[in-house]
């Protein structure tokens, strides 16, 4: 251990070394932190910490997260558990400073349960009791008979009550706390809500005897929360009944079944006060990505304030952050070590740090001065390192922001482009306007490949409207007479066109009866392929099944893989609709449907066979001259996205090796769920407001099931294509703010003059690619 500083413990000393980072960097940083390479390695540290603690504490009490960010941690903490004896894990083990010969003793440890949604059957996967359940009672040998638990299916409610009797529709008005029952179900709710209120306080006693948590493993929300100790609250608090916020709530829509269902839920959670109560707790913050950087840097840099919850955690002393690189990107004092670090001085470090100090200073580059430069730790630093001017600095990276504007204004001739995304909507809302200024060229060729089948973005709600309007048409004359052409059999490619054309027409004519046959056309083709059935009255019976089961499964429910195909086959006609919109036939969408993509709460890693191979032969079959695939870092935005930007990444390295001499040329882009920082992209395509009205327009035509946003972003409430919109005003202001808005209105050109946005992308060669996307067997065996 570190000399007077008996708080690090092996294992993090072992992953400091390996950091070459301090624990602490004041004046800024306020809670030690402990910062890892990627995603897999901080559930790798976390699990080893959690090992060592339990070593050291038999018969403690832990308290561990639920969702997806303790991914690798569960798996980290089974592998050794399970493999404890063998060669493999030990010297693992030894290497990091853990006794090998003392096996934890699981079965002694008290259980804790962070928190739960109310009201909610725990016996549905979705809850998180079902999930502790799953993963640490049974998955880590725990004693269930010493866990904590929420068990919200029966809090309150006596013997001949259940959550439906009590909450019919499932919403809680917590106003009965304090207000007057207006009738005998009122009455009866007002109860049970003072008898769960009572059921919390138990809670915090049974917590508080025990000593209190002594081991804390938590994750950091979107507004910063803590368990579900949402933005604002008080850090003294106990274990309660609480509303959560927005944030929170689009967080969880994907758990719940839809923001329509998280608006409904109330939460129980363990409080502040509960989390800091044993004064010698280890209390763990995981994050990782960099979509968490800024929560991460307001958790360690702030002072202590209710809007920060974490800063409850500074006067802990066993409190520690563990995050990722990504996410300790705003930490300036580690920045600068890292750029201390590099020999050379990047074109696109120096960019950053410029455009950043510009942005801070509301100035333009070029009217930066020496005062600015002295105030700004990193503009000192390159002028240091590089011996440059400011003046000569500043000048290059102006030139440098003007040139990708205009490599980003210009259009590519007799280029075939083969357009990825992880999900049916990501090309559209990540660069739409690109897409459409290189479509208006004969000369170019387009394909358009979805990797998943998105399912877990249709609601059963939706569903069963479809289905509801198909019952419509299905004994129709003029179904009747398609039906005997053979037009819906899955191999009449001339058939699914007409579907489409049929729907724009709609579209163009504002004729909603076009518009909701031709809904009626596609989905009938997708029922007779779905159960592989040609037969009406066959099809008719299981469309009964379907509503039977739509009006019995929860919100959230994993569905059956039938169901999974006929939600994703959706969603693969909306973006064939889509693509239509602008001239291109069902021949050039393709659906891959990769197979890692199951719905469950942890996504599979990609494999070679599974969903390489078809990558693979799809670039063979398209021989694209460019690729288009989204960028997303690591942990930030859905999973999904950085696990595709793996699959596609070794199937290019494939193709490539087949074909050394090809120029392949490869475009990044973010969307929704992430942005390019301008020094991070070098081609800025110009957005005109009648672009954003082709997105709106096509947005909302194509993507119905979308339109309801039933799986926001926490950062919008409402459909996805408006915060395209934003996202893409908010990178024009910046290069406004930096070049001048002169630049932009008295521009020689119509196009920049006329421009309110821009798209952000990182044109790159195969070789730079490889360089964003690490290896899939290096991202699980991080030994």
């Amino acid at each position: 251990m570190r000399k007077n500083d008996t708080t690090i413990t092996p294992v993090e000393e072992r992953f400091l070394t390996e950091s070459s980072m301090k624990i602490l960097y004041k004046p800024e940083e306020k809670i030690q932190t402990i910062v890892v390479n990627n995603f897999p390695a901080l559930g790798k540290l976390a699990a080893l910490r959690f090992i060592e603690w339990v070593q050291n504490n038999p018969g403690g009490v832990i308290s561990l997260p639920t969702g997806k960010t303790p991914e690798h941690f569960i798996k980290w903490v089974t592998q050794i558990l399970n493999g404890w004896n063998t060669k493999k894990i030990k010297e693992m083990l030894e290497e990091n400073g853990i006794n090998t010969t003392v096996k934890p003793d699981m079965k002694s440890l008290y259980f804790v349960q962070i928190d739960e949604f109310y009201p909610i059957n725990t016996s549905q996967h979705n809850s998180f009791y079902y999930y502790v359940n799953k993963f640490y009672i049974d998955g880590f040998g725990l004693d269930r008979n010493k866990a904590i638990l929420i068990d919200a299916s029966k809090l309150g409610l006596d013997e001949n009550e259940t959550l439906e009797s009590i909450w019919p529709d499932m919403t809680v008005d917590l106003s009965l706390r304090i207000r007057h029952a207006t009738n005998d179900l009122e009455k009866k709710q007002k109860n049970v809500l003072a008898k769960i209120d009572q059921w919390c306080q138990e809670y915090e006693d049974k917590i508080r005897s025990l000593g209190g948590i002594g081991f804390f493993l938590g994750g950091i929300g979107p507004d910063g929360h803590i368990g579900f100790n949402v933005r604002g609250s008080d850090h003294y608090s106990p274990t309660r009944l609480t509303e959560t916020n927005y944030e929170t709530q689009a967080a969880a829509a994907t758990d719940l079944g839809g923001i329509e269902i998280a608006r409904k839920r109330l939460v129980i959670t363990i409080g502040l006060g509960t989390i800091t109560f044993n004064p010698k707790a280890a209390i763990i913050i995981i994050a990782a990505g960099e979509a968490k950087a800024q929560v991460v840097a307001d958790a360690l840099t702030k002072e202590k304030n209710i809007l920060y919850p974490a800063t409850s955690l500074q006067l802990m002393p066993n409190a520690r952050f563990y995050i990722t690189l990504g996410a300790a990107k705003n930490l300036k004092m580690r920045q600068l070590e890292l750029f201390s670090r590099n020999e050379i001085i990047s074109e696109n470090l120096i960019e950053k740090v410029i455009v950043d100090c510009a942005l801070e200073k509301r100035k333009r580059i070029l009217e930066l001065t020496a005062e600015d430069a002295t105030n700004d730790i990193f503009v000192k630093y390159i002028i240091e390192k590089t011996g440059k001017s400011l003046n000569e600095i500043a000048e290059s990276v102006y030139n440098r922001l003007v040139e990708k504007i205009e490599k980003g204004s210009t259009v590519r001739l007799n280029t075939t482009f083969l357009h990825t995304e992880p999900h049916h909507d990501d090309v559209m809302l990540g660069y739409l306007p690109a897409v459409v200024r290189h479509v208006r060229s004969a000369t170019n060729k387009h394909w358009f490949a979805t990797f998943t089948s998105g399912f877990t973005a249709v609601t059963n709600k939706f569903v069963m409207k479809q289905l509801q309007s198909l019952k419509k048409y299905i004994h129709s004359p003029y179904f009747t007479i398609l039906h005997k052409e053979g037009y819906f059999k899955t191999t009449n490619m001339n058939g699914r066109n007409r579907d489409i054309w049929r729907y724009l027409d709609g579209v163009a004519a504002n004729n909603q009866d076009f518009k909701e046959e031709a809904i009626a056309r596609r989905l009938l083709r997708i029922l007779m392929e779905v159960f592989d059935e040609q037969d009406i009255a066959r099809i008719e019976k299981k469309i009964k099944e379907l509503e039977e089961y739509f009006n019995t499964a929860y919100p959230g429910q994993k569905d059956y893989s039938h169901i999974q195909k006929l939600k994703g086959m959706l969603r693969e006609w909306e973006v064939e609709c889509l693509w239509g919109y602008f001239g291109w036939s069902c021949d050039n969408v393709i659906s891959l449907r990769l197979g890692f993509y199951k719905g469950d709460i942890f996504t599979e890693e990609p494999t070679l066979d599974r969903d390489v191979t078809p990558t693979l032969e799809l670039l063979q079959k398209i021989n694209p001259d460019l690729v288009t695939m989204a960028l997303d870092p690591e942990a930030s935005g859905p999973d999904t996205h950085y696990k595709v930007l793996q699959a596609i990444t070794e199937a290019i390295k494939l193709y490539s090796a087949e074909h050394p001499d090809k120029p392949l040329k490869i475009w990044g882009y973010r969307n929704v769920w992430y942005r390019f920082h301008p020094s991070e992209a070098n081609l800025f395509v110009p957005v005109s407001l009648n672009m954003f009205a082709v997105m709106e327009n096509s947005f909302l035509n194509t993507f119905n099931s979308q339109k309801e946003a039933s799986f926001p972003s926490y950062e919008h409430d409402g459909p996805f294509n408006e915060l395209a919109q934003k996202i893409q005003i908010e990178q024009y202001q910046t290069l406004k703010t930096v070049l001048g808005r002169d630049w932009f209105y008295n521009h020689p050109s119509p196009l920049i003059r006329a421009t309110r946005g821009l798209v952000f992308l990182k044109e790159m060669t195969p070789v730079e690619l490889f360089d964003h996307s690490r290896a899939l067997k290096q991202s699980t065996e991080n030994i």
